[in-house]
């Protein structure tokens, strides 16, 4: 049987990136794979050493990508990595630069960074699928992260890969798109000599067209298996993951004697928000009232991001318009730092913006200060309240290590944590679960509900997934596409 992968007795030369085990790993011609592990098991790790990037000290890799023309990796292998799901930041993006429109006008359009490509029935197909003809002439930047989404996996399937390697796929996308995604792959693996490899961080998210599940757990790789042999014998066991004592710790957390006592937390009157040509949100209008919880949905592209960016006052639009936070008209006077002090906020353009290589528990501190990165130093109890919250969320052996070392679900948890931190009137959440396995899913859930049943504590939750909304939510702002 042709190996189109075949890794036997791996062992990386930096002690960095090794398993417990030499791995003996391989995928053969027509096999779909789903490496699938907790968070911090080391599944990008062993993708990384099964595409070359981790030279071996011992074994061998060797590939056959025929009938492919050429035999390298390069040429043969896309990997969509879990950041490219908030498209490609660098050193020189920042945080609110999707929000700034002079910061824009080098930003690259969608037309112009797809590329070219001979097959058009693969491409009429793909344009269908994501609707990507309405974001052609779009700045990459003002994508919102499920649009950004749905470029990354048309350009990379633009490209006829041999072998495709895509982390957490269908994480940022809404419920129509997820389920046409699957049916797009189901048919190229169908149609072509296409094969997947899937990256998930979640047991219960493998597709039916995966023939073979590789189990990681704690650098561990363990036998590769039917996907009916992982669901018979695989299926891990998760029972409580956030102990009643933590919880009774959050429930009686002591409150701020610098709360705000206004009955309305967010009013926006008839708001209207438009990038030339296109409306994002068109005469909106939208009270929140003190303890309210509140689920925010819509399609990808709907505007959601944007609206958030409005309330965290991070747009500059937001200033020309009726917007009231905690009672405050915006441009009455009142510091937008000293308003952003109740506010605790997380989301994908965070993480994607979050570049910053400081120790874990100095990105959590940058919560307290609303900076991406860390320019004044804590006091010795806001240092205790950072590590307080890093051991709610279950991370605080994390604290010394560098944030970008950590796997992406560790750093989402981190993000949480610093949302968390000030222990806001008003929390955000965008799409907090992204990345986050079964069990780590579970406890942020757990930790939001407990949250929730505080006095007086104001939530936006925003998720294309029905099951992640706590049960407390109250109320719900749809919101549609140009509407």
């Amino acid at each position: 049987m042709q190996s189109i992968i075949c890794l036997k007795g791996g062992v990386t030369r930096n002690e960095l990136y090794r398993f417990t085990h030499p791995l003996s790993v391989s995928m053969e011609a027509g096999e779909h794979l789903a490496i699938v592990g907790a968070n911090a098991s080391g599944k990008s790790l062993l993708v990384d050493t099964l595409l070359g990037k981790r030279p071996l000290k011992e074994g061998t890799l060797e590939y056959d990508f025929s009938p492919s023309a050429t035999n390298t990796a390069y040429d043969n292998i896309k990997y969509i990595a879990f950041r490219d799901t908030y498209g490609a930041a660098d050193a020189n993006y920042y945080y609110q630069q999707r929000w700034n429109a002079h910061d824009q006008d080098d930003a690259p359009v969608v037309r112009d960074s797809l590329g070219e490509t001979s097959n058009v029935q693969l491409r009429d197909e793909l344009f269908e699928l994501f609707a990507i003809e309405p974001m052609l002439d779009k700045k990459l930047i003002l994508l919102s992260s499920g649009e950004l989404r749905k470029f990354q996996l048309t350009k990379t399937l633009l490209t006829n890969p041999r072998v495709l390697v895509m982390d957490n796929p269908f994480i940022g996308l809404d419920a129509k798109t997820r389920d046409l995604l699957h049916d797009v792959l189901q048919r190229l693996t169908l149609k072509s000599s296409l094969q997947i490899i899937l990256v998930l961080s979640m047991f219960d998210d493998i597709p039916d067209f995966i023939t073979h599940v590789l189990p990681v757990k704690n650098r561990t790789c363990g036998k590769k298996v039917t996907r009916k042999e992982y669901f018979d014998n695989y299926q891990p066991n998760i029972t409580q993951v956030f102990s009643e004592e933590k919880r009774k710790d959050l429930l009686n957390l002591e409150y701020s004697d610098q709360l705000y006592n206004s009955e309305e937390v967010v009013k926006l009157n008839n708001v209207s928000i438009s990038y030339g040509d296109r409306t994002i949100l068109k005469e909106l209008n939208w009270t929140i009232l003190r303890g309210q919880k509140w689920a925010l949905s819509g399609e990808n592209g709907a505007g959601k991001s944007t609206l958030l960016s409005l309330v965290c006052a991070d747009n500059p639009q937001s200033y020309a318009c009726d917007i009231s936070l905690f009672g405050r008209k915006r441009g009455s006077g009142e510091s937008i730092w000293e308003i952003k002090k109740h506010i605790g906020y997380v989301s994908p353009e965070m993480h994607r913006a979050y570049l910053k290589n400081l120790p874990t528990i100095d990105i959590v501190a940058s919560g307290l200060h609303d900076s991406i990165g860390l320019y004044k130093k804590p006091r010795p109890e806001q240092m205790s309240a950072c590590e307080w919250w890093m051991d709610i969320f279950g991370i605080l052996s994390l604290k010394d290590r560098p944030f970008l070392q950590l796997s992406s679900g560790e750093q989402r948890l981190v993000l949480l944590a610093r949302a968390f931190v000030k222990d806001p009137e008003l929390l955000i959440l965008d799409e907090p679960l992204h990345g986050l396995d079964t069990r780590n899913r579970k406890k942020v859930k757990s930790i939001v509900e407990a949250f929730c049943e505080r006095k007086d504590k104001t939530i936006i939750y925003v998720t294309h997934y029905e099951n992640e909304l706590p049960v407390s939510i109250t109320d719900r702002l749809i919101l549609k596409r140009n509407k």
